[in-house]
């Protein structure tokens, strides 16, 4: 609680931003933060609603209400510690997470929720400015040796918990630089990588060590780390992204979202891309099949790039614009959301399937799509159908077609085969929520590579799980928060 009259003298005020015409123009985050005075008004709303249902819809249980009170006390240090005992790297959520805690929020029950994602995000940023992100180092060393391999949020979070702890870290990252999906698939109009290579800087002064160009299973036999460490988390993500495949999959301009998205980013990084490699928006029609956050992301990319014009495809149903609170608060409701990209310049389509691409001297030309329809069948089970009619079928320009339909699971690749992992009915490394144990004694596993495609908060709290779990393996006890 902040103020106890806060709510109701005060309207939630969302963070300004750079207007779409100027931000396109350059891959630099745009939002503005808060001045003091909106920041202290926006914390006082936090009311005393007897049961902060926002804990519970966070995935890592941030302790609102407590930091909101200290934001409007403006003792930020103390909010700041109160923050990180829940999450190891609020500078991330406080940019990328789609913040289910505000959905929860008892305010929403009039569509007016506490600005908790922009409150955090002011925390950690106030944290940096002041210097009080510093390593935490633990001298008693516990002689226990630990891979952690992937270096996304999952294996970040528990790679710092467990050096913490005393043991000895190390992460394999397969990529050229540390981060996984917040280096490569976030683009940098969402979160500036400066904030990734803070925490590494942290961690390494912790103790944590970073190997990367290290794909354990392809250059580094899986059997050696068996040998050399005590205990092995696996944090790989969930990196097999669902194919379309239908008539003209194999013409050139049709290419997976993350491919896309991965040579921007390692563009603004400063790497040079040779020109046979480069997928480009300049000058073109992209359409992106998929309607999620990485199609979102694919749009704010190809505007910035220069795009003629940019579609995106959705095969389900238009959602409502506003949904019934009174039916669905506080659980994460299904209606239709605008992000800052589709603000930028889209034409969104629904209830459309993607039945063929056809092309002109190999290169994709145009998409042929169908319109559809979701009815019940007898189970009472949703079921996909084509509408008939001739004005259901629609062609469409396309010079580059984006995929971004999503994950099905962890890339089948020598890592999982020679270390003998079991695989869930959906293709994931099968274990647990409780001790992420796997089949392998001394094996762990966590984020989207144990519960499939998610969110970047889900895993950061798989990550510090595992690594509560696996101190008190390897210890036979932990202080480590579960």
């Amino acid at each position: 609680m902040g103020k106890v009259t806060g709510f109701l003298e005060y309207d939630r005020v969302e963070n300004k931003a750079i207007s779409p015409k100027t931000r396109v123009k350059n891959f630099k985050e745009f939002i503005i933060p808060y001045p003091t005075k909106v920041l202290n008004e926006q914390a006082s709303r936090c009311m005393d609603c007897g049961i902060p249902y926002c804990h519970n819809s966070c995935p890592v249980n941030n302790i609102i209400p407590e930091w909101n009170e200290l934001v409007y006390d403006e003792d930020w240090e103390n909010a700041l510690k109160i923050l990180h005992s829940t999450n190891n790297f609020p500078e991330f959520t406080g940019r990328i997470c789609p913040a289910p805690c505000e959905a929860s929020c008892t305010l929403n029950i009039e569509d007016n929720p506490v600005a908790i994602k922009g409150i955090e995000r002011s925390i950690i940023d106030k944290g940096y400015e002041m210097g009080w992100v510093v390593p935490q180092i633990n001298k008693n060393k516990t002689g226990k040796k630990i891979a952690v391999v992937g270096s996304g949020p999952a294996g970040l979070a528990s790679a710092q918990q467990l050096a913490r702890a005393g043991h000895t870290v190390i992460v394999f990252e397969k990529n050229d630089r540390v981060g996984g999906l917040l280096r490569y698939g976030i683009p940098h109009f969402k979160m500036e990588k400066h904030y990734i290579d803070k925490r590494i800087i942290q961690m390494q002064k912790e103790g944590v060590e970073f190997k990367c160009n290290s794909h354990i299973g392809e250059n580094i036999e899986a059997k050696e780390i068996l040998k050399e460490f005590d205990a092995i988390v696996l944090a790989c993500g969930s990196e097999e992204p669902r194919d379309l495949s239908i008539p003209g999959r194999q013409l050139d301009g049709i290419h997976f979202a993350m491919d896309f998205l991965t040579l921007q980013n390692k563009e603004c990084e400063g790497d040079k891309i040779q020109d046979k490699e480069k997928i480009s928006a300049k000058d073109k029609h992209v359409v992106v099949i998929g309607g999620g956050d990485t199609g979102s992301d694919c749009i704010g990319t190809s505007n910035r790039q220069g795009a003629k014009s940019v579609t995106q495809l959705e095969i389900l149903d238009k959602p409502p614009e506003k949904e019934n609170k009174l039916l669905t608060w506080p659980n994460w409701p299904l209606k239709l959301r605008t992000s800052s990209s589709h603000e930028e310049g889209v034409s969104r389509n629904w209830s459309v399937s993607t039945k063929l691409f056809e092309g002109h001297k190999n290169k994709v030309s145009s998409l042929r799509l169908k319109k559809v329809e979701w009815e019940k069948n007898e189970n009472g089970q949703l079921e996909l159908k084509d509408l008939k009619g001739s004005d259901s079928e629609i062609d469409i320009k396309a010079d580059l077609v984006l995929l971004a339909m999503g994950f099905l699971h962890p890339k089948k690749d020598k890592l999982i085969e020679k270390l003998g992992l079991n695989l869930d009915e959906r293709g994931n490394v099968k274990a647990n929520d409780f001790d992420y144990k796997t089949n392998q004694k001394k094996i762990f596993v966590s984020g989207d590579m144990r519960r499939g495609q998610s969110l970047v908060v889900w895993a950061i709290r798989e990550g510090r799980q595992v690594a509560h779990s696996v101190d008190k393996f390897l210890m036979g006890k932990t202080n480590l928060p579960y």
